[in-house]
């Protein structure tokens, strides 16, 4: 990905991205081809740039669903970090972006469950995907086996009522 393009992404600066467009009207089309890659979504997830990240949404959503080479979606890096406006955000734009298997086949839900302290994301995961019960990892855990797993208690008793 180009430097500059790089940059406005973590700097959340829109009015580059639309200046770097206008100079090459291919450069988010050339970034798509490649299968395995830290597209601007993921550099504004990473850094919160929530207007940025939304822009490009609104321009790529194919971005959302992409895998850099850490096998991270948007959406794993937002969680990461913390930006939960973000995930909300991402997610309003599409829900079933909760699905979106990364590394070791963990989906939003899985991290949410496994790592994530702040409850509130849970409900919301379930309520707008509830198919997202379902999911498995790549060592054929849903997230009620992983909320057993790590004694999250709470976690547990909220997946069971989907």
């Amino acid at each position: 990905m180009d430097e500059r393009l790089r940059r406005a992404a973590r700097e959340g600066n829109v009015i580059d991205l639309y200046e770097l467009i206008e100079e090459d009207g291919n450069v988010l089309k050339r970034i798509d081809k490649v299968e395995f890659i830290n597209t601007p979504l993921h550099v504004a997830a990473d850094a919160g740039c929530i207007d940025f990240a939304m822009e490009i949404m609104s321009l790529k959503p194919s971005f959302a669903r992409k895998l850099n080479q850490q096998g991270l979606s948007p959406i794993h890096l937002a969680m990461e970090k913390g930006h939960k406006k973000l995930v909300l955000n991402l997610m309003e734009t599409a829900k079933d972006l909760v699905r979106i298997k990364g590394k070791k086949g963990e989906t939003s839900l899985h991290y949410v469950i496994s790592r994530e302290e702040n409850p509130q994301l849970l409900p919301r995961f379930l309520e707008d995907c509830p198919e997202s019960i379902r999911d498995v990892t790549t060592e054929n855990q849903t997230a009620l086996h992983i909320a057993v797993k790590n004694n999250k208690e709470k976690h547990a008793r909220t997946a069971m009522h989907y």
